[in-house]
């Protein structure tokens, strides 16, 4: 059986901070060729992508792909740089409706519990405090809404940032490579599933 998948989203799709094997998408694929899937991966995510990226420069090349398999991660950028929750949710609906078309499952990543990273002892705790959940729930919203597949990153950091001290890179944003392959580890259940049907 073969699987066309296609990962959008920001920098942890792309794999910054980790030398070597990429983001989680890559990691994702090397699980499901272990398990016999001959798999096919084309990553359009971009470093720095916020959701309106996403809409604009991910969308076209990812319906022309004809995918059986989707992945998306956003929303940190959108934390980070102030983009209202209202406008974010708006934005995530049109990608979903749009992707949805392609008749492939949708698998979205909430956005993990990123006042326990290292970055956040740098930062004002207005950017994040209080920020994320609000995002969730609407990231949430829109996968019950649209039938999307939710992949729970928030409650998986909280327990796995302080059991794994070496989760994040050396920047103390962006996952490792140890930090990856257990970001791969917690969607492989969902995307085994879906791929199976």
């Amino acid at each position: 059986m073969s699987v066309n998948y296609v990962a959008l989203g920001d920098s942890t799709a792309v794999g910054v901070g980790a030398p070597r094997g990429g983001g989680y998408p890559e990691r994702l694929a090397s699980r499901l060729r272990r398990a016999g899937l001959s798999v096919g991966l084309t990553n359009l995510g971009v470093s720095g992508a916020r959701v309106r990226d996403v809409f604009t420069g991910q969308l076209k090349a990812t319906v022309a792909a004809q995918p059986t398999l989707v992945t998306l991660g956003v929303g940190t950028n959108d934390l980070w740089r102030g983009t209202a929750v209202e406008d974010f949710q708006e934005e995530l609906e049109r990608i979903a409706r749009r992707l949805k078309q392609t008749g492939a499952p949708l698998v979205l990543v909430n956005i993990a519990d990123m006042a326990m990273a290292p970055v956040a002892k740098l930062v004002p705790s207005a950017l994040y405090e209080g920020r994320i959940e609000p995002f969730n729930a609407a990231i949430a919203q829109v996968a019950r809404t649209e039938g999307l597949h939710l992949v729970d990153m928030y409650s998986a950091s909280r327990e796995m940032f302080p059991r794994s001290p070496h989760f994040f890179s050396g920047d103390g944003f962006h996952p490792s490579e140890e930090g990856y392959e257990e970001w791969a580890d917690l969607m492989l259940p969902t995307v085994r599933t879906l791929v199976s049907r």
